[in-house]
């Protein structure tokens, strides 16, 4: 892996090719800060990238080097005409800190207005401190948590203009 900057990273939208690399790197991500993962529930959609995100109005996007090593994910999945949910945020450790949060923050925001969103909303858990930061710097605001689990214990929204 060869990132030494921001600019060593570039963006494509997954297929469902890339499920099983999506599948390591979400589960490693997730096991790295002991967090469950759950393939027939809570993260089926990663088995079905372009149904659950591309014909759905929505994007998955893969972060790779110039290697096309997988270093990050993130997508934005439709909840109803006016609202899509941030998922699948996660990144390498290797790639933390370089400020690529922002820029998947600012691609996100920009495919939610190209496919007409009015917001975007993201839940997270209390322990991925570092990402909540983000958020809440970006213009996240808390929201009500109707389901807290294992997996998530915080609500996030922010008004597209």
């Amino acid at each position: 892996m060869t990132v030494r900057t921001i600019d060593d990273v570039k963006f494509r939208s997954a297929t469902n090719a890339d499920c099983e690399k999506v599948i390591a790197l979400v589960s490693g991500v997730l096991d790295e800060f002991k967090l469950p993962f759950d393939l027939e529930s809570k993260d089926a959609d990663l088995k079905d990238i372009e149904a659950s995100y591309d014909n759905s109005n929505g994007i998955f996007e893969l972060l790779e080097d110039v290697g096309g090593n997988l270093l990050g994910t993130y997508g934005l999945f439709r909840l109803d005409d006016e609202t899509c949910e941030l998922r699948r945020m996660y990144f390498v450790p290797e790639i933390r800190g370089l400020g690529l949060g922002r820029r998947v923050l600012e691609r996100a925001v920009q495919h939610a207005r190209r496919f007409g969103y009015q917001q975007i909303v993201l839940e997270t858990i209390s322990v991925l401190k570092d990402a909540i930061r983000l958020y809440t710097r970006f213009g996240f605001t808390p929201m009500k948590m109707d389901h807290p689990n294992a997996r998530v214990d915080q609500r996030f929204v922010m008004t597209i203009e």
